[in-house]
């Protein structure tokens, strides 16, 4: 029953995005919905939505999100991210490379609001040839990419230690998944694109080298400052702005006008939204009778936890179902390093196709498209992955690792 009950609170939402309803109206329907099915008294409802600003990652969620957009506002105003993207033409001088390579740099920044800083790059990469939802998909797919192995992120850290697996062994165990992830970003779009990006080559790429460097120094900062000192996004970016303020000589009315700019409501408000949300499904509990209701299935075990970790991430996001799934699959099964692949992998594809990712959010309104129309272009790219991934897993299990 709670299973039918979740698939009903996402056809609410997909109903209402597919009548073209706003995002926002979209998310509060699916409140009401969860507040009467799940019968949460209405005196619950001010403190799980005051819980988005008491609870310090959902905070600084929406503090990045705005820190970034700042950013990219005082990167825009002294064209930073156009001469990068001219450095990326001299250094490569391959349209195809610029559309995939930028976003997947870019994704090594833990921030949801680092979907800007790619969308520009993979928009200026495409324009002309990729319709605005292409557009949005090659950004959402190849930012995700590094989400989907590096220690850089929070779920990645907390499922090796859920399940015990060394990440010298799980990285190399990557290698194999993430060509699935960009053979399959690849194909469909990016070989459409021509190779020459329409600019003279470059005799000087190691000085085209040095110039990306030095036009994207403060990614590079903010990068250092998150993996080698610890700080965290908010710290890291707030500190760059600042460094960026002086090494560009903004003057206090051009940071002041930017304060302004900065603030998009209806960003904010749409990812202030997904987060109540996922607070309130976290507060009505049907997550945790997902395993048993999964049970029953007549299906091997490796299948009943691909569907609980590819559902139960659709529904809660990465982190969620890996802190519910992770104990009970290793608990269930020995599965080592290739299982930690495996439900890694498949958790990482429901992600790129929740209506609760707040990356897919951004860069939906980034682009001017709906939420769904993200969501469709990416769901047969995701499942395609989970079969690729399954089939990897079993490969795994022959080799004496596994």
């Amino acid at each position: 029953m709670d299973l039918l009950k979740l698939l009903l609170l996402f056809g609410v939402i997909v109903v209402m995005l597919w009548r073209k309803r706003p995002l926002w109206q979209a998310i509060l329907a699916g409140l009401l919905y969860l507040g009467i099915v799940y019968q949460i008294a209405p005196f619950h409802w001010p403190q799980l939505v005051s819980k988005v600003f008491r609870d310090q990652s959902s905070l600084s969620i929406l503090l990045s999100l705005y820190l970034i957009t700042y950013l990219q506002r005082m990167l825009e105003a002294r064209q930073q991210l156009r001469y990068a993207q001219a450095d990326l033409n001299g250094l490569f001088h391959n349209r195809r490379i610029n559309a995939a390579g930028a976003p997947m740099f870019i994704g090594l920044l833990p921030s949801a609001a680092a979907m800007i800083l790619c969308g520009d790059i993979v928009k200026d990469a495409t324009e002309g040839y990729l319709q605005p939802k292409e557009q949005a998909f090659v950004t959402s797919w190849f930012r995700h990419i590094p989400e989907s192995t590096l220690p850089t992120y929070a779920s990645v850290l907390l499922m090796a230690n859920l399940a015990n697996v060394a990440l010298t062994d799980f990285i190399p165990g990557m290698i194999i998944p993430i060509l699935f992830l960009i053979l399959l970003g690849y194909f469909p779009y990016l070989q459409r694109l021509p190779k020459d990006p329409g600019t003279v080559k470059s005799e000087h790429r190691f000085l085209d080298l040095l110039h990306l460097m030095q036009h994207l120094w403060t990614l590079l900062m903010i990068l250092a400052l998150i993996l080698i000192f610890q700080l965290s996004v908010v710290a890291a970016v707030a500190m760059v702005i600042g460094i960026a303020a002086i090494i560009y000589r903004f003057s206090l009315e051009e940071l002041t006008v930017m304060l302004r700019s900065a603030f998009e409501v209806k960003l904010l408000l749409n990812t202030f939204l997904v987060l109540v949300l996922k607070e309130f499904i976290a507060f009505s509990g049907a997550l945790e009778s997902l395993p048993l209701l999964l049970s029953h299935l007549p299906i091997p075990m490796v299948f009943i936890f691909v569907l609980l970790f590819f559902i139960g991430g659709i529904i809660s996001g990465t982190s969620g179902i890996i802190a519910m799934g992770t104990p009970i699959a290793f608990a269930a099964m020995d599965g080592g390093m290739p299982l930690m692949v495996l439900l890694m992998c498949i958790s990482h594809a429901a992600s790129l196709v929740s209506p609760t990712h707040i990356c897919l959010v951004v860069a939906a309104e980034y682009f001017h498209i709906s939420l769904g129309e993200l969501i469709r272009k990416t769901l047969l790219p995701a499942l395609l992955f989970c079969v690729l991934v399954l089939c990897y897993y079993h490969m795994l299990l022959l080799l004496p690792i596994g």
